[in-house]
């Protein structure tokens, strides 16, 4: 991401290698304040019910149109479970209670950190919310694999179903490079 200026001072940024570090950073001409660009986190669930997993269908960009499981950015001063939660409720308005860390998969291409927990829907009730056109369960068979929005949402469901089938979930940590296709 281009930086231009210091967000404590107003002064124009240069790029720069601080002092004592070993990467080109946004530093201030001015007040030497060093703007360092870290990794966004994204949080979310594999609300489950039952042999069924609870997707929604995009109403937004990008990938409108694609099912995802619900997740989302996390926000500051935010657990990332609690962050999780509120993404289910925002996007499916489900009421889920988080098992554990699922899968932990990195972006470095367009810097994201995906934390999916794998959680248990509490009751069978939801429907689509303000970032959602349609929310349903899916049994494995039905999974629209060839409609689902993100390479990191394919990836996590199926490291889901591959452990669901041997009867042993584990951590899954992984990193999605960019395809060589583009």
């Amino acid at each position: 991401m281009e930086m231009n200026f210091c967000n404590r001072c107003a002064s124009k940024l240069e790029l720069r290698v601080p002092e004592g570090d070993n990467r080109l950073r946004h530093v201030c001409a001015s007040c030497g304040a060093v703007h360092y660009e870290n990794p966004v986190v994204i949080v979310g669930t594999i609300p489950i019910w039952q042999d069924q997993v609870l997707l929604c269908k995009r109403a937004i960009e990008p990938r409108r149109g694609f099912w995802t499981l619900p997740a989302g950015f996390q926000e500051i001063g935010e657990p990332i479970d609690e962050g999780a939660l509120r993404e289910t409720q925002e996007e499916a308005h489900a009421h889920a209670e988080i098992e554990r860390l699922f899968a932990v998969l990195s972006v470095p291409e367009i810097g994201q950190v995906h934390l999916m927990f794998l959680a248990h829907l509490i009751k069978p009730e939801f429907s689509p919310g303000a970032e959602s056109l349609q929310v349903r369960l899916f049994r494995e068979q039905e999974i629209p694999w060839g409609h689902i929005a993100f390479r990191t949402i394919s990836r996590t469901l199926r490291c889901y179903f591959f452990d669901r089938n041997r009867g042993e979930f584990g951590l899954h940590v992984s990193t999605l490079q960019r395809s060589p296709d583009g």
